[in-house]
């Protein structure tokens, strides 16, 4: 059920008061700006858990014909896109305390200046805020040390100004629900959770998601 809840209000979150058309955006000022390049071709693929867990990154792949856009603009330039009116950022260029998520795209929205996005955890995250890292991408080994963490999700946070990405856990909710005392009382009963199902519940009760 939480899993279901989760994807609809990723969902719902994403969409955004401009028109349908697929757009892509080299980087996120250029997203907040409205300055993108429509795709008529954009493709939105899944990715399996075996591949997710045997190279790392993100749960979504982004393809477009060749003839209207290269594939590495997709894999390696574009910031962030719009598919069928929702957001994907692009995992690929974004760290978290120097960890890297890997490549391709997670689902995400905007609320108040910043893009929310679903990940896997990175290290002291992933670690249950222990000093261990685990890092996704690259070798077999990491992949399979990793395995566990195939199917959990957290909430960041990053400022497209900076492109600083910040975990969204409970302290960070604290500050985020501070003027919504039931909202805030609601959350802190959630069975000391911090998955992305929960937080990102509570984030789309705030009044300033874009929808």
């Amino acid at each position: 059920m939480k899993k279901l809840l989760f994807l609809v209000c990723m969902s719902m979150g994403a969409l955004l008061p401009t028109s349908a058309q697929d757009m892509v955006y080299r980087n996120l000022k250029d997203f907040l700006v409205g300055k993108g390049d429509t795709v008529t071709t954009l493709k939105l693929e899944r990715r399996s858990r075996s591949q997710v867990m045997m190279t790392g990154g993100a749960d979504y792949k982004l393809t477009a014909s060749e003839a209207e856009l290269r594939p590495k603009f997709l894999r390696s330039r574009c910031a962030i896109a719009r598919y069928e009116d929702k957001l994907y950022v692009n995992c690929k260029k974004l760290r978290y305390k120097k960890l890297q998520f890997g490549s391709w795209y997670a689902p995400a929205f905007l609320l108040r200046g910043n893009i929310y996005f679903a990940a896997i955890p990175l290290g002291s995250v992933a670690a249950g805020n222990e000093a261990m890292e685990v890092k996704l991408g690259g070798t077999v080994g990491d992949a399979i040390a990793a395995s566990s963490l195939v199917t959990r999700r957290v909430c960041y946070a990053i400022d497209p100004l900076t492109g600083e990405v910040d975990f969204i856990g409970k302290d960070n909710m604290m500050i985020l629900l501070k003027d919504s005392p039931d909202l805030l009382k609601s959350y802190l009963n959630e069975e000391n959770c911090e998955s992305a199902e929960v937080t990102t519940k509570y984030l789309f009760q705030l009044k300033e998601v874009v929808r």
